[in-house]
């Protein structure tokens, strides 16, 4: 009876000694979250495969492109002034059209969320990546996608016109495209996608401007990122 009553404590003792590691583990976590996510965030940025060759769309492989020299010419161009600078994303066209003030600068085809909807409403840049990994969807349903190196992508957050957030965790963005060439029609799973050579060139005007020789760049208050507005409604595919 005496071992038996030793092993209960000791397994009563254990279970309380689990149950507050889980509740201290749950409560530093709640804590390093945000710490976590910037780790996270770093890698995100950080994130080039210069051996990758082979991407997959919807079981579909394709080949990775060599990732282009950072275009010094454009940067100096297209980099230069912040003269209210804004991009707009018309759904229902299917255009990105680009501006400074009232003068449009840019209007590129491009392709919308089709098997994922591209959100409308009002927000902002915060990064600027000139390569980076994008993988999701489901194998199950035949719509799995792993894209090493990513061109001249943009990520933004903010607030939809229903009023939800768009959280950075989200990964909506602004990028080139090397696994399609039918722009003008919905193809994404939510992002935005432009043939790679038209996303160079807004990559390098957006705001937050790159400095020095860096190839990407975060926003922050002293740098903001370019707003983007988008409207409309995606044809049905």
């Amino acid at each position: 009876m005496k071992k038996l009553t030793f092993l209960s404590l000791a397994i009563s003792f254990l279970l309380g000694f689990f149950c507050l590691g889980t509740a201290v583990t749950s409560i530093l976590v709640s804590f390093l979250s945000p710490a976590a996510y910037l780790l996270n965030e770093k890698y995100l940025a950080e994130n080039f495969n210069p051996s990758a060759t082979t991407a997959v769309f919807h079981n579909q492989l394709f080949t990775v492109p060599s990732l282009p020299e950072p275009s010094a010419l454009l940067a100096q161009v297209l980099g230069w002034g912040s003269a209210d600078k804004r991009i707009e994303i018309d759904l229902t066209n299917q255009r990105l059209y680009a501006y400074e003030g009232d003068r449009k600068v840019f209007d590129f085809l491009v392709s919308t969320g089709k098997w994922g909807r591209t959100p409308t409403g009002n927000f902002q840049t915060w990064v600027k990546l000139r390569a980076t990994l994008m993988q999701g969807g489901s194998k199950v349903l035949k719509t799995y996608y792993y894209l090493p190196n990513v061109p001249y992508t943009m990520y933004f957050e903010g607030q939809t016109s229903e009023g939800r957030t768009i959280s950075r965790a989200q990964g909506y963005g602004i990028h080139g495209t090397y696994w399609h060439n039918n722009f003008g029609h919905p193809m994404s799973h939510g992002c935005i996608n432009m043939k790679t050579e038209e996303a160079e060139q807004l990559y390098y005007w957006a705001m937050p401007p790159l400095s020095g020789k860096a190839t990407s760049v975060w926003a922050g208050k002293d740098n903001p990122g370019t707003p983007i507005s988008i409207y409309g409604q995606a044809p049905v595919q």
